[in-house]
């Protein structure tokens, strides 16, 4: 991939990041009682975050002091 790609790569992760914090804080101020999609929802939250640190180190050089 080249740089453009992973920067809209970035952009679609930070989206699916930021909509799954929303579906995540309106199932609990509705009291859902399912939990186990609770779950899911942030566990999927927590693979994005690791890919999108992932995509960012790709993006950001290494510095070499």
């Amino acid at each position: 991939m080249n740089e453009e790609e992973l920067k809209k790569r970035l952009e679609a992760l930070r989206i699916e990041h930021r909509d799954l914090d929303a579906a995540i804080d309106a199932l609990t101020a509705a009291g859902a009682t399912d939990q186990l999609q609770i779950a899911r929802l942030k566990k999927r939250k927590l693979k994005l975050k690791d890919q999108i640190s992932m995509v960012e180190d790709y993006l950001i050089p290494d510095i070499i002091a």
